[in-house]
Parts: structure tokens; sequence; C-alpha cells
């Protein structure tokens, strides 16, 4: 899942955030919005370490998020045969 399509698709993906970065806040992920730039700022905020490791936290999260993403698609093949 690309950064487009997580600030597309906030509401749901808010949940997977706060499994990821449990110190974020509802208040964080409502100022975040899906923008990766806040998302990563914050997590840098609450977690004390470098934009860097934040940057290949989230790339990995994203990862995570398209294997998830292709999953459903495949259930949902699946559900309609």
């Amino acid at each position: 899942m690309n950064s487009d399509r997580i600030e597309g698709n906030w509401k749901q993906v808010k949940g997977r955030v706060k499994e990821r970065w449990g110190k974020l806040t509802d208040d964080h992920l409502d100022v975040i919005d899906g923008k990766r730039d806040q998302l990563a700022g914050r997590i840098q905020e609450a977690y004390g370490i470098s934009r860097d490791d934040v940057d290949h936290q989230i790339k990995e999260w994203e990862s995570t998020l398209n294997e998830v993403e292709k999953e459903d698609r495949r259930e949902e093949r699946r559900a309609t045969r």
C-alpha cells in the first residue's frame, strides 16, 4: 500500500498504525490524517529514534500492509466462487 492509498484509507489504516506504534494516541492519529511525513515525525517524537530508523520501520510496515491487502483480495475472490 503506497502513501496515497494510506492517506485515502486512513480511517481503516489507523487501527493498524496503533497496533504497530502503540505510543501514538488518537489525537496524534487525527493530526497525522494519513500523511506519511506527519506519521514519521510523530513516531520519531514518541519513540526517540532517528528519521532513518523511522523511515525503515514505515517501509516495513507498508510492506506488511501490502501483504495483508493481497491476502484480503484472495479471500474475497475465494468467497465469490
